[in-house]
């Protein structure tokens, strides 16, 4: 697969060429990760399979480590994250109750009956109510402030930064250089970066819903 050849060697050329660690320093009042606690993902908006929309996910060494597959042109109210074997990992969905119109779940594995309950719950921020660089807010159980993250900056620009209740960055989403200073992939290819201890399954859920919050 010639995709996944060049994502390989995209990946160990950009991760020879300099470290991922968010930076140490911050002036909006968020503190970054330590160094060396980061690790880091290459995120390309497209599926590896002609015909499908979605996502493909490799490591710092190339591997292929998540992938999301949507058959068909039509945007899809569920996304299923996979592992590289194609197993189900988390299920992303819109919420269809008309109240919650701006409210997603993610449910554990593949959503297989309405009685299985999320193991999140994210709701898009409205500009009007809220500074613009806030663009979401995620749950995790029991869904109290403190198991909440707040996500700021711009998914358009591929330039966020996930935080936990006490303004810890714990992951953030950047575009993806070159080797030439100041030239970037665009925005189908970009820099997942993930605190040590934070899990890297719902870093990719947070992809997901970015993705259909704001594109």
């Amino acid at each position: 697969m010639h995709m996944l050849r060049f994502l390989k060697s995209l990946s160990r050329t950009v991760h020879e060429e300099r470290g991922h660690e968010p930076s140490n320093s911050s002036d909006d009042g968020c503190s970054s990760v330590d160094g060396g606690e980061a690790s880091s993902l290459t995120v390309w908006r497209k599926s590896l399979f002609i015909g499908c929309s979605g996502f493909t996910v490799i490591n710092s060494v190339g591997d292929l480590v998540y992938r999301v597959d949507n058959y068909g042109s039509r945007r899809r109210q569920e996304l299923v994250l996979m592992d590289a074997s194609g197993k189900p990992i988390l299920t992303v969905s819109r919420s269809k109750k008309l109240k919650m119109v701006n409210n997603w779940l993610v449910f554990e594995g593949e959503l297989s009956s309405k009685e299985q309950k999320p193991i999140c719950r994210a709701t898009k921020y409205f500009y009007v109510l809220w500074p613009k660089k806030r663009l979401a807010r995620v749950y995790k159980e029991p869904y109290d402030e403190k198991n909440m993250y707040m996500i700021e900056g711009s998914y358009m620009n591929r330039s966020c930064k996930v935080l936990d209740e006490s303004r810890n960055v714990v992951v953030e989403i950047r575009r993806k250089e070159t080797v030439t200073k100041g030239a970037s992939f665009g925005h189908e290819v970009f820099d997942l970066i993930i605190n040590r201890g934070f899990d890297s399954g719902l870093a990719m859920a947070i992809i997901l819903l970015l993705d259909q919050m704001f594109l």
